[in-house]
């Protein structure tokens, strides 16, 4: 092996290890991968570069806009009421009509975005009905995941495969080319979860009190401020208040009524009300000073932190957010958002002390006491998912006409070959604007510029892979211990090298390490790179054995309240199913 070689095999070691334990954000992954590169000479920066003007970086981009324009007009929110009552009715049917719908909207706008929506009306659908949410919200995610695989533009994937092709001489993938396997794998995704995957489900999340389920009970306390205080007439100061404990103060109550006052805004009286959120042990302290009075202990209940302008909410840390392993205070989540943290949910356990040093990630979800007016600011924020609140923003209802034209006129454009798709989605992203449909900070925030520097840095690794013989190397290794079963037994040893690889690190860079290693490997064996492509393309969008292995799983993980394991107990059989069709039919539809 040359030293271009080793060197590449050696950034590749470096950026699963990266990737698979998220040591750094996996953008910032992929810029080290594009700075070495380009360092080291193996690619020139013309090269290292290429990947922010490649047409899959730029049609991402011009989805996420698109999808946002979609979700601004609400009226994936009013087909949510509607299926809900089908649901109140007929809770097979009306979940399957449900499903299919979330597949369908998934093929053609992102499925991310689709399943963000869905969320929240899932939950209302789950208490209206008394069943778990999480029986609902898996089947959410995976019906997502379905409808994604059907179309070019359902999930990024395709997109960055088909242009990995296209830079090495193939045809690029066309609107449809998806659709005729990707409907057997819906089929069969939706015929397993109705009749075995939605039952095997466990009842993680049960309709109860937030402050209960979130074992709330002992880290609030009411207490009220004493004619003696030396607070009185200083607004409020919660430093000052608790003397940097770990205290944090919700509301401020006046005796002379039941509403609530702004935490920072507030003149402190004799008789006001404090009511404070923090350990047992540090809530004691302040026994210590007299100017303080403990009220009763009581059984808190969501309604004590619901009165007059209050709310309580769950928001879910978006996967891929920037928020992604900073605490709440580097980020001055208290002040940026008007919200008071009561607890958190990380990976199935919850966190109620310390929260302002406690790191965040992808699918925390977070209990917040929050001023109803300042909801809409957790839910316009794309690094949160607002799970507890069906519609919390006001809609754009009258521009759903015009957004649904725009879309469909990308859609066809691009599946009659009238214009390529980056051409139609930018056209489509103009037009949303022009029609004030999304002003131009809307369209800036809509684009998760993790995934946009996470494409443009994993597309030139393919590149110094070709460029220096790497993926021929990979690739004869794979055609020396599977060719003499044939070139379907090379298609299946993909499938699932790939899906085992996306289990643990981005979807995306899993395709964009294995496409050109597909690609070489057909070019050895002298047939057509087709159907190794596909293969990877499917398996790299298909992961349900982790909660990680897609956004949407992620998103659901902490909602749900589910444990790492249901995704494996559910998901593997189901990987294993499509591992088996795929190997069976995409050699039909794509003959070698």
């Amino acid at each position: 092996m040359s030293f271009e070689i080793i060197f590449v095999f050696g950034l590749l070691a470096i950026a699963f290890i990266l990737f698979a334990t998220d040591y750094v954000s996996f953008d910032i992954t992929a810029l080290i991968l594009l700075l070495s590169l380009v360092s080291s000479g193996i690619l020139s920066p013309r090269e290292g570069l290429a990947g922010f003007s490649n047409p899959a970086t730029i049609t991402v981009a011009a989805m996420f806009i698109l999808s946002e324009g979609l979700r601004k007009t609400g009226v994936l929110n009013t087909v949510g009421d509607y299926f809900t009552q089908k649901i109140e009715q007929n809770f097979g049917l009306g979940l399957f009509q449900l499903l299919l719908f979330v597949s369908v909207s998934s093929a053609f706008i992102n499925n991310t975005a689709v399943v963000v929506i869905f969320i929240p009306v899932m939950m209302d659908i789950a208490a209206r009905i008394e069943i778990s949410p999480s029986k609902l919200l898996m089947p959410l995610s995976f019906a997502g995941i379905f409808g994604g695989i059907c179309t070019f533009i359902g999930t990024s994937t395709n997109i960055l495969v088909s242009s990995i092709a296209e830079d090495r001489g193939l045809a690029p993938f066309s609107m449809f080319e998806f659709s005729p396997m990707g409907l057997i794998l819906l089929g069969s995704g939706f015929l397993f979860m109705f009749t075995i995957g939605i039952r095997m489900i466990p009842n993680r999340r049960e309709n109860e009190q937030l402050t209960t389920g979130y074992e709330m009970q002992e880290f609030l306390t009411d207490i009220i401020i004493n004619p003696t205080s030396n607070l009185l007439d200083e607004y409020l100061d919660e430093e000052e208040l608790t003397k940097k404990l770990d205290l944090d103060v919700i509301r401020i109550f006046k005796p002379e009524s039941n509403r609530s006052a702004q935490r920072t805004k507030t003149k402190i009286e004799a008789g006001d009300t404090l009511r404070i959120r923090g350990s047992a042990s540090e809530i004691n302290k302040l026994l210590n000073r007299n100017d303080f009075t403990l009220k009763p202990t009581k059984e808190w209940m969501d309604v004590h932190l619901e009165r007059g302008t209050d709310a309580l909410v769950e928001a879910v840390i978006a996967p891929e957010s920037p928020l992604q392993g900073k605490t709440l205070s580097e980020i001055s989540f208290a002040e940026r958002y008007g919200a008071v943290p009561l607890a958190i949910r990380h990976h199935g356990q919850i966190e109620q002390e310390d929260l302002d040093s406690f790191r965040l990630s992808g699918g925390d979800t977070l209990l917040l006491s929050i001023s109803k007016e300042r909801i809409q600011e957790i839910d316009h924020a794309p690094s949160f998912v607002v799970a507890s609140e069906a519609d919390v923003s006001k809609k754009r209802r009258e521009k759903t006409p015009i957004v649904l034209s725009i879309i469909a006129g990308v859609v066809a454009a691009a599946a009659f070959n009238i214009v390529p798709i980056v051409v139609s989605a930018i056209a489509g992203v103009i037009l949303l604007m022009m029609t004030q449909c999304l002003t131009t900070e809307e369209a800036y925030n809509a684009v998760n510029w993790k995934v946009i520097i996470l494409l443009a840095g994993v597309i030139p690794l393919g590149t110094a892979m070709d460029k220096t013989g790497a993926a021929n190397l990979l690739a004869n290794q794979m055609i020396a211990l599977l060719s003499d079963f044939g070139p379907r037994a090379v298609l299946s040893g993909f499938f699932l090298l790939t899906t085992g690889i996306t289990a643990v690190m981005s979807n995306n860079a899993s395709a964009a390490l294995l496409a050109p290693i597909a690609i070489e490997s057909a070019n050895s064996m002298g047939i057509d790179p087709h159907p190794l492509l596909f293969a990877v393309t499917f398996a790299a969008s298909l992961s349900f054995i982790t909660p990680f292995g897609y956004q949407t799983n992620t998103l659901i993980y902490g909602a749900g309240q589910y444990k790492f394991t249901d995704f494996t107990k559910i998901g593997l059989p189901l990987n294993i199913l499509f591992w088996i069709l795929a190997t069976i039919f995409i050699p039909i539809f794509w003959p070698f």
